[in-house]
């Protein structure tokens, strides 16, 4: 069996000092850390249980199926500080059929971006007799 100590997504901007501000400053991602210098060096975030980290450049955007799912604490927070930020909210907060609470906003490059709340009341949270 494989065991993973830790994990990272790994993205290559088209402009990354342009998806370093939104990650950092917009987003909000503490800096885990950085590597190399210039415009095109390297930089790590935290995102909860793994990473994300941006280094070198792309010629094009990332395939239309990389996504990043984010659990927040609070999606209407998380909506509210974004939007005062200046980024664009693909889709304000709503409530799934499933029960989650989800957002979506896009990266610089249009990497999907999924902040969702899990009610306290979900069985992601709690599920009686387990």
């Amino acid at each position: 069996m494989v065991h993973v100590l830790s994990g990272r997504v790994l993205l290559r901007p088209t402009d990354p000092e342009r998806s370093r501000v939104f990650y950092g400053d917009q987003l909000g991602l503490a800096v885990y850390r950085e590597f190399g210098t210039g415009p095109e060096r390297g930089t790590v975030y935290f995102l909860g249980g793994g990473f994300l980290e941006l280094s070198g450049r792309s010629e094009a955007p990332p395939a239309a199926d990389v996504r990043l799912w984010l659990q927040v604490a609070d999606v209407t927070a998380a909506h509210e500080e974004l939007r005062a930020k200046g980024v664009e909210i693909v889709r304000p907060p709503v409530k799934e059929p499933w029960g989650l609470v989800e957002m979506w906003v896009a990266d610089p490059d249009g990497t999907p971006i999924v902040l969702l709340e899990v009610p306290a009341d979900h069985p992601i949270r709690y599920r009686p007799g387990i």
